[in-house]
């Protein structure tokens, strides 16, 4: 009889104080705000340009909260990785930063 084996994969997690938290989702929201007044311009049949010009912003924001992000995760994640000899945390920086320059 053939054994199943099931994944014991494990998802990791990073632990946040309350503060990076807070800064973090508190940019979300106004991004989340930003894109329902989109919604709303569209709505309401408001002129292209000035929806563009709104979409142009929220893209702007969602880069900002990568880069705040993206030094977060070096400062914490990946030195700490590299401090405790696991080298795959540079390949995994590296196809993050593939990714996140798409």
């Amino acid at each position: 009889m053939e054994e199943t084996k099931t994944c014991q994969c494990s998802k990791r997690t990073t632990k946040r104080d309350e503060q990076e938290k807070r800064s973090l989702m508190n940019r979300l929201k106004r991004i989340e705000g930003q894109v329902r007044g989109i919604q709303r311009m569209l709505e309401e049949d408001e002129y292209c340009a000035d929806i563009l010009v709104q979409v142009s912003a929220v893209n702007s924001a969602l880069n900002g909260f990568n880069k705040v992000l993206l030094a977060d995760h070096l400062h914490t994640c990946v030195a700490e990785d590299i401090r405790a000899g696991k080298d795959e945390a540079i390949d995994e920086l590296a196809e993050l930063l593939r990714k996140l320059m798409k």
